[in-house]
């Protein structure tokens, strides 16, 4: 009987060495082995076997979130041998800053990092979840501190980049890489956001008055270019109608000419065979067209005219018999 239970007693030993010896680590997770209270090695991922009750993990504080549904969520700070080398986020709750032109505004910030260096995270720091906090407060409200409300509301990735740097400069002793820093929420007091309201409509507004007036001038500077265009359009139609009108009459001029002429050449050789001069008939021509013109309208009959023309007319009228005894 006292066989059994010294064997069980040994078998139970037996197990908790194993059980002590044996560590398996996760996947991107990693343990701090101390021996007799000084650092020995960081287990890697995997099976891992220690020297039981001589080496320990050693704790360190980890940052939880705890949601209670309806009465919201509250930040547990837990102590825990498990380092998590996944990039982790941090979202911080809102905190007040004073910008360059003392404005009051709340900000609230989400920090991501990575833990690259375990045994700097476990020995460089005490309590690195409230370290990296207590440091991203305090590095806002610097870089906040330089700047007035409006770049602090138009600069964000500025701020963020800002961040970024002072804090990944300041956590890398920690063996902490601060991959990025985003700012949420930026919110002013109640009476600067009505200013900036109505300063907004108020720049709204003019920018309407402008775009109307640019608008408006734009219009007369259309139909004043569309009258002008009328106009010289207008003139040069006149100006082709008179060129058209002047060559019209310019050719029938020509026409008419040669059309003389040719009743000129005509007559010239009708009368070639008389003894009379052709500038003789020409001139009678013109006597019988302005003794016409004189009688015309007129109720009296009686006309008189010098006596050089009668010698001219008779001559018209010596050639009109020649013609009239001609054949055809």
């Amino acid at each position: 009987m006292e066989i059994w239970i010294i064997l069980g007693a040994l078998l139970l030993l037996a197990i908790l060495l194993v059980a002590n010896a044996v560590k398996v680590v996760p996947q991107s997770e990693t343990r701090v082995i101390e021996r007799l209270g000084r650092f020995h090695s960081v287990l890697p991922a995997g099976l891992n076997i220690i020297v039981p009750f001589i080496d320990k993990p050693k704790m360190i504080y980890t940052r939880q979130i705890k949601n209670y549904g309806s009465r919201g969520s509250y930040v547990s700070i837990t102590a825990t041998p498990v380092i998590d080398l996944r990039e982790q986020v941090y979202d911080f709750p809102s905190q007040q800053v004073i910008t360059k032109d003392n404005v009051t505004t709340e900000i609230n910030a989400l920090l991501y990092f990575q833990i690259v260096d375990p045994k700097k995270s476990v020995y460089e720091i005490d309590n690195l979840p409230n370290a990296i906090e207590k440091l991203t407060q305090t590095s806002l409200r610097n870089v906040i501190g330089e700047l007035e409300l409006d770049e602090t509301l138009t600069s964000r990735d500025t701020i963020n980049s800002k961040l970024q740097a002072i804090l990944d400069d300041a956590t890398n002793k920690w063996g902490v890489k601060v991959n990025r820093v985003e700012l949420q929420d930026i919110t002013p007091p109640e009476s600067v956001r009505e200013a900036m309201e109505k300063q907004m409509q108020a720049e709204r507004n003019r920018r309407a008055e402008i775009l109307k007036a640019e608008g408006e001038k734009k219009a007369l500077i259309l139909r004043s270019e569309g009258e002008k265009q009328s106009r010289i359009n207008q003139a040069e139609a006149a100006k082709q109608s008179e060129i058209l009108q002047a060559e019209g009459e310019a050719r029938a001029q020509i026409l008419q000419a040669e059309a003389e002429a040719q009743a000129i050449k005509n007559v010239t050789e009708a009368i070639a065979q008389t003894n009379t001069d052709p500038a003789t008939y020409m001139l009678a021509i013109k006597y019988i067209d302005a003794l016409n013109n004189m009688t015309a309208g007129q109720q009296t009959k009686t006309v008189y005219i010098p006596y050089e023309a009668t010698g001219v007319l008779g001559s018209i009228g010596s050639i009109r018999a020649m013609f009239d005894k001609q054949p055809g």
